[in-house]
């Protein structure tokens, strides 16, 4: 039989009854459960109440049914969100950071006190990357655009100990090529010196292969009918898509990039402020699903449908989680819903199941345009110096009284 455990990680884990079962019954799907992840943490080696340091908090987060957002045209039996943020670096790319560089350890390629982990990144990356380091005992350099958006990961990633290089932000390629060329710089003039490269290193994928592909699998027990997510790397849907192939071929795989970026369907690239998502180049993972294929709007390989929305869509659907849900995300999680929601109201979608892959926490784009309104709302009543009188009257501000400026 299986032992009571009480799982912090694992938000709404059954607990089997203290009762030994009778000799020939057969187990419940909820003691089955428990079973696989009594397996999984020996597995891992953490107890069902302690993990031996951060990078075993990693991975096993909830997924939540969206109710609210979803609206009365929703066909679907259930719309089902995959809560990234919740891995203790608040992003989905805690995954591949602790993925790559214990990869390149079991490899012999690096080592505490002799290795600089470095690599180029428009934030999450980095900041799973300085996280791990920070708990592995790794110096870490991390490379970003020179962009306002990236304050918030400037701030953290330097928090967490690691230092942060700043490269010209211009739009689209060049941004990227200054990045890297600034990273294959430092490669090449520094002996220690170690990049993950997480938009060609296949343990990114494999990451999602092997974690977050079979957690969909086992918290769905198995009904998974459409699986939606961005492409920043590419690494999620590489690793994802074809592990549900696996397990469901008839599994539809739907892949969301900006509106004003579909550089994955042909398109051209273009600014816009959805943050995670639409690097503007092509994506080696997504190539090498049908490799030497050309970028069309059409299948390729494990990935069935390419979608997209718009940076207001992106923050509309953002701020409606929050409101609506009780979802802090940010602009990537607000544009992979918004198509979730719309393959869950097509008649294709009829008692169905949708799941979709939330990246990351809102509380990590407060420069974005997604917080702007209410930022400004409080700089009205929270501007400095602060008012200590203790005068009547005693209530100074009704936030459900403010009138926005007009534009």
């Amino acid at each position: 039989t299986v032992r009571e455990i009480a799982n912090p990680f694992v938000p709404g884990l059954l607990r089997p009854s203290r009762r030994r079962a009778d000799a020939g019954s057969v187990p419940s799907p909820s003691m089955l459960r428990n079973a696989r992840f009594l397996a999984f943490c020996g597995s891992r080696h953490f107890s069902s109440k302690i993990c031996r340091n951060v990078t075993e908090a990693i991975g096993h987060t909830p997924m939540v049914q969206l109710n609210r957002v979803i609206g009365a045209d929703c066909k679907a039996k259930r719309v089902l969100a995959k809560l990234e943020m919740q891995n203790p670096g608040g992003s989905v790319k805690d995954r591949i950071a602790l993925g790559m560089i214990e990869a390149a350890e079991k490899r012999g390629e690096i080592h505490p006190g002799r290795t600089t982990i470095v690599e180029a990144t428009s934030g999450n990356t980095g900041i799973g990357i300085a996280m791990v380091c920070a708990a592995k005992g790794y110096k870490c350099i991390i490379i970003m655009p020179q962009l306002p958006p990236m304050m918030e990961r400037y701030i953290i990633c330097r928090k967490f100990g690691a230092d942060v290089h700043l490269t010209a932000g211009a739009p689209g390629g060049p941004m990227i090529e200054n990045m890297f060329s600034h990273l294959t710089d430092l490669l090449g003039k520094n002996k220690d010196y170690w990049s993950p490269l997480q938009f060609e290193n296949p343990d990114n994928p494999a990451a999602h292969m092997d974690s977050t592909g079979p957690e969909i699998w086992d918290q769905t027990d198995g009904e998974v009918d459409f699986f939606v997510a961005g492409a920043g790397t590419g690494g999620t849907m590489a690793g994802v898509g074809p592990y549900l192939k696996t397990k469901n071929p008839s599994v539809i795989n739907v892949c969301v990039e900006p509106s004003e970026s579909r550089v994955l369907t042909g398109a051209p690239s273009d600014k816009h402020t959805i943050v995670g998502i639409g690097a503007g180049i092509p994506l080696k993972f997504i190539e090498e699903m049908e490799h030497g294929a050309e970028w069309r709007d059409a299948k390729r390989g494990a990935i069935d449908r390419f979608a997209c929305a718009t940076s207001e869509e992106s923050t509309q659907w953002a701020n409606r989680l929050a409101a609506e849900e009780g979802l802090l995300v940010g602009p990537s999680t607000g544009a992979a819903c918004k198509v979730a929601v719309q393959i869950a109201s097509s008649s294709e979608a009829a008692g169905k199941t949708v799941v979709v892959v939330f990246p990351s926490s809102g509380i990590r784009y407060i420069t974005h345009p997604m917080w702007a309104g209410i930022k400004a709302e409080a700089a009205c009543i929270l501007a400095p110096p602060p008012d200590f009188s203790n005068a009547p009257p005693l209530l100074r501000w009704r936030s459900e009284d403010y009138v926005p400026p007009q534009q």
